[in-house]
């Protein structure tokens, strides 16, 4: 059995909505594009070593219309390297409505996403879930992830649609490898899912040294 490894870029009040274009989701949100004026070598070497080993995607609808229109023409251009991963590798999208999915490899699931993601784990050894807001909403109710790459930028906005928003359930999770901060601030997190459910515990209570007056 593979891995789901979801990618997400955040504000720090984790708003995740249209990080790469204005066009990329406009509705109610005046803030598409923020990501580009935060990014860096640091960040694009993460983000390039993010997809080492990624053999499928994991894409919502969205998504999938705007990597479908650009992908496909990038390669040998300046991200030949992504271009050509993603441009191979088998794409898979969760969409409820007949989409028509002109790039090549690509397949729509079934109704019930669950059961088909499922699928998708034990078929293939690495999969990447990008963007896709919605789909990840239901991939951390069903704790149907294994990994979470969770980069998040030094800006707040106020608006627009948040990554933990809608579905979670409560959850552990482990962090991997010490965070890296970019030059222009933004800090790389990259999660494990673990078993159980959050504990809870006292601050004050004796085995914790606080509230004594020692």
């Amino acid at each position: 059995m593979g891995i789901i490894q979801i990618e997400l870029f955040a504000t720090l009040d984790l708003v995740g909505q249209a990080p790469g274009s204005p066009e990329e989701d406009p509705v109610e949100f005046p803030f598409g594009g923020w990501q580009a004026p935060l990014l860096d070598d640091v960040v694009g070497a993460q983000v390039g070593a993010a997809y080492e080993g990624t053999d499928a995607l994991l894409l919502g609808r969205r998504t999938y219309d705007i990597f479908a229109a650009y992908w496909p023409h990038q390669e040998g251009g300046e991200d030949n390297e992504i271009a050509t991963l993603f441009n191979r590798v088998p794409k898979y999208v969760a969409s409820r409505g007949t989409p028509s999915l002109p790039w090549a490899g690509s397949t729509q699931l079934g109704p019930d996403l669950a059961s088909a993601v499922r699928e998708i784990r034990d078929r293939h050894e690495h999969v990447k879930v990008v963007g896709s807001l919605n789909l990840v909403q239901t991939l951390l109710r069903e704790k149907l992830f294994d990994r979470l790459d969770l980069w998040v930028h030094p800006i707040m906005l106020g608006v627009g649609k948040k990554v933990f928003d809608g579905g979670e359930v409560p959850t552990n999770v482990t962090l991997l490898e010490p965070p890296v901060a970019s030059p222009k601030g933004t800090v790389y997190l990259r999660y494990e899912l673990a078993g159980g459910t959050p504990a809870t515990g006292d601050m004050a209570a004796p085995d914790r040294g606080v509230g004594r007056g020692d």
